[in-house]
């Protein structure tokens, strides 16, 4: 009778982003104890989609308001920043799992394409910020028509 093991698929790049979240964590803990800190590209977690017309920037921001954020556009990038507060409990508990950070944050977000500044919308609603990026005429696909000879 064989005996298998199933051995899970060695993923460096995973194990690479672990080791860079604990050097951070190190580093924080040495230099600047008592000091909250978002790690960038973890929040807020974004999705960019594009059609033809538009780029779509959905951040998930639950527990934030409005008020909260700021959004500026400079150099072909999205800048995303605000802060999470997250209200302190009357007494010292004492937690079995603490993954909800508060502080402050800021996501730059590199666009794929030019937009036109003009045009750009943001909405939030239900936790989830919406920024609608039009693209400029110029960079549009156009059709060409094809003349019979």
């Amino acid at each position: 009778m064989a005996w298998f093991t199933f051995e899970p698929r060695w993923e460096p790049f995973r194990e690479m982003e672990q080791l860079r979240r604990d050097m951070d964590r190190l580093w924080d803990q040495t230099y600047f104890p008592g000091r909250v800190r978002t790690r960038a590209g973890v929040f807020p977690p974004v999705n960019i989609s594009q059609d033809n017309d538009h780029i779509y920037v959905r951040a998930e921001l639950a527990g934030l308001q409005p008020q909260d954020l700021e959004i500026t556009f400079q150099d072909n990038s999205l800048v995303l920043k605000g802060e999470r507060k997250i209200p302190t409990e009357a007494k010292v508990l004492g937690y079995h799992r603490r993954e909800r950070e508060a502080g402050t944050f800021r996501r730059l977000i590199r666009l794929p394409e030019r937009i036109d500044p003009g045009k750009v919308e943001a909405v939030f609603k239900d936790g989830i910020l919406t920024i609608s990026l039009a693209k400029p005429e110029e960079i549009k696909p156009k059709q060409i028509q094809i003349k019979s000879a």
